[in-house]
């Protein structure tokens, strides 16, 4: 009798998964010789190779799981039954036509438009005719669909001959039953990792394909599967060139276009250094802090006196007190300060599109700048990491993994050991800098790590107290707390650095958040939710800047132009932001509004803010931002509402446009 340590089955799924890890390897390497236009490279092949293993990886792992599942069945078993014989070769028939027309339409895709084949492509479904004609006159199809014929036909006969021969063997194959268990839940886990991919807190994701810094070398990493799944939820993510085009020339008045080009839609604006002024190249410290909502600050009346020495820096810098975030949650406020775009997708976040990963930052205009991103988990949540190492030229991320310091909650390590690390870093810099610290700890669970807690003293308040004043238990109060003690904790330790004397750090909200806010604001800007957009901006620079209070209306899109501004650096700009602290006439700024799960658009202008849904522009309303009282209908705020949502259509269409065409201007790697 012939022992063997898996069963028919598990051997019959081995050899078939095998088999389609040799053909999509194969197909992998067409893909990079036949499509690759530049110099050749071991190095990236072997990446490419290896990467996209695992990617194939998932789509074996799916298939040989969904069939160990249907093998626990009895009655569809492949080995005992001659229904589940049928049905196993109806399912493995479907899927090898499946995986034949994925991948002849990915070839055909890839050498049309240099991308993999992605959810895009049913659009051409819409003119079926035209499509149709295409192909036939572009490709040879009848060749194509003979070829596609004999290689289902090849595979499904691979299919049956290895199931025959398999079934021959006796079923007996093994006499330990723990043996047996033991190597079925082996065999399982390893395909069940295949699907995961890393062993890591987050599942391999397409962004992992855009660490290789290359375009090309992250397409061809990716198999046409994981391209078109993971962009069919960003089916409908487009744009309106005929709305841009009309919204052009008020565009180009307010981003300070010098060359504008209707044509070709152009939006760069190539702002030179100031020559009368001495070049200091100094380092930039940007910190996204994670819910830094201005109400429950005491930066702006608090009386809780959540944040003292932030409020003491504030007085030390440029502060701006009417900085608003377009949206709400964290992966769209990194968007934003680092694209200098609002996140206008409506179904997910922009950073989960793939579609879209490709953007230009300012941040590379920095030149001979290190750039790196300290963050204290990990930037694959969200898709981050695709738009950071595909946009940020030679990026050094640090994330949960890289530190010597140990896990505080879901979200890493803490602040304290993040803002500590971070230092230890950039400390040893040689050169110029622009690094980013993303916070996390002012988010639930609110974790405050136990060593602090013999600095940081916690404090009890009454309920009604937190209530009123923004707070909705004393564990978030203390959390924000925290952020401020780990704010003075990194100040005072970067002030011992020799860098600091040439450091320009930043803090600029994610988001803030939703809450009562009526005891310090007016109501709009509770009943409308404006409190998840209304942030502090502080740009401290004690040796380089004066300080100074701007109330002027700004965005989280002004960011990176501000501080490029302040740096006195030759920089380009192709987002909606723009440097405020150089812009002759700020009475005319604008602060757009994006609620993707509302389908809303707002605009903030003239101490007034206008809403409306993004379908029904007949639904529009008017709110004052200056006290509680009812804005009248008369011909002066009738006027100013009708220019404010044409406005806010400009600033919608523009961004979504801009979206789709701001690729980044380097050279691949």
């Amino acid at each position: 009798m012939q022992k063997n340590l898996l069963s028919r089955l598990q051997r019959w799924i081995l050899v078939l998964a095998i088999t389609f890890f040799i053909i999509m390897t194969v197909a992998r390497i067409f893909t990079f010789t036949l499509f690759n236009t530049v110099a050749f490279s071991w190095s990236s092949f072997f990446k490419v190779l290896w990467l996209g293993f695992r990617f194939d990886a998932r789509d074996v792992g799916i298939m040989v799981i969904l069939m160990l599942i249907l093998g626990l069945i009895k009655p569809v078993h492949p080995f005992r039954t001659i229904m589940g014989k049928k049905f196993a070769f109806l399912i493995w028939f479907i899927a090898i036509v499946v995986f034949t027309v994925f991948y002849t339409f990915d070839y055909g895709h890839f050498a049309y438009l240099d991308v993999r084949l992605n959810a895009q492509a049913l659009d051409f479904l819409h003119n079926t005719r035209i499509s149709l004609g295409m192909l036939w006159q572009t490709y040879h199809v009848i060749w194509i669909v003979l070829g596609m014929i004999v290689f289902v036909a090849i595979s499904f006969w691979w299919v049956r001959f290895t199931y025959q021969r398999i079934a021959l063997t006796d079923a007996r194959y093994e006499p330990f039953k723990s043996k047996r268990t033991l190597f079925s839940i082996i065999y399982f886990l390893v395909f069940g990792f295949g699907i995961f991919g890393k062993f890591e807190q987050y599942p391999l994701r397409w962004s992992d394909a855009f660490s290789l810094n290359s375009d090309f070398n992250a397409q061809a990493s990716l198999n046409p599967f994981q391209s078109f799944f993971s962009t069919l939820a960003f089916r409908q993510s487009t744009y309106n060139e005929a709305l841009a085009r009309k919204y052009y020339p008020l565009m180009v008045d307010y981003l300070g276009i010098t060359q504008p080009d209707s044509v070709n839609l152009n939006y760069e604006r190539h702002i030179p250094a100031d020559t009368s002024l001495p070049a200091t190249h100094p380092n930039i410290i940007l910190v996204i802090s994670e819910s830094f909502s201005a109400y429950k600050s005491s930066l702006f009346g608090n009386p809780l006196n959540s944040t003292p020495f932030i409020d003491q820096l504030a007085e030390k810098s440029i502060f701006f007190d009417h900085m608003f975030t377009p949206g709400f949650g964290t992966a769209r406020g990194v968007w934003t300060t680092i694209t200098g775009l609002t996140d206008v997708e409506q179904n997910k976040t922009a950073s989960r599109n793939p579609q879209i990963v490709d953007q230009q930052t300012i941040i590379n205009s920095f030149k001979n700048y290190g750039h790196y991103y300290f963050i204290g988990g990990s930037t694959s949540w969200a898709n981050i990491k695709g738009l950071l190492e595909n946009n940020i030229d030679s990026l050094h991320i640090y994330e949960e993994k890289d530190y010597n310091y140990p896990r505080l909650d879901v979200w890493g390590i803490s602040d304290h050991n993040l803002f500590t690390a971070a230092n230890k870093v950039l400390a040893e810099q040689t050169r110029p800098f622009f690094a980013i610290i993303q916070t996390a700890d002012n988010h639930r669970p609110y974790s405050i790590a136990a060593e602090d807690l013999k600095q940081f003293k916690k404090i009890t308040l009454p309920n009604d107290s937190l209530l009123k004043y923004g707070f909705t238990s004393n564990d978030e109060y203390n959390a924000f707390r925290y952020f401020d003690y780990n704010v003075q904790h990194f100040i005072e330790t970067i002030q011992k650095e020799p860098y600091f004397n040439n450091t320009i750090i930043a803090f600029i909200g994610d988001h803030g958040l939703v809450g009562n806010a009526e005891a310090l604001f007016p109501k709009v800007y509770t009943s409308q939710g404006l409190t998840k957009n209304h942030v502090p901006f502080i740009v401290y620079a004690p040796k380089l800047v004066k300080p100074a209070k701007h109330t002027m209306l700004a965005s989280q899109v002004d960011v990176l132009p501000i501080l490029a501004g302040i740096a006195n650096i030759p920089y380009t700009n192709t987002s909606m932001g723009r440097d405020l602290l150089h812009v002759k006439d700020t009475t005319q700024n604008m602060a757009f509004i994006f609620e993707g799960e509302q389908q809303e658009l707002g605009l903030l202008q003239h101490q007034y803010f206008v809403t409306q849904p993004i379908a029904k522009p007949e639904k529009i309303k008017m709110f004052s931002m200056l006290n509680d009282t009812p804005v009248p209908h008369n011909p002066q705020t009738d006027s100013l509402q009708k220019s404010m949502q044409t406005w806010m259509q400009a600033i919608y269409e523009t961004t979504r446009y801009i979206t789709h065409h701001n690729k980044k201007q380097v050279n691949e790697k």
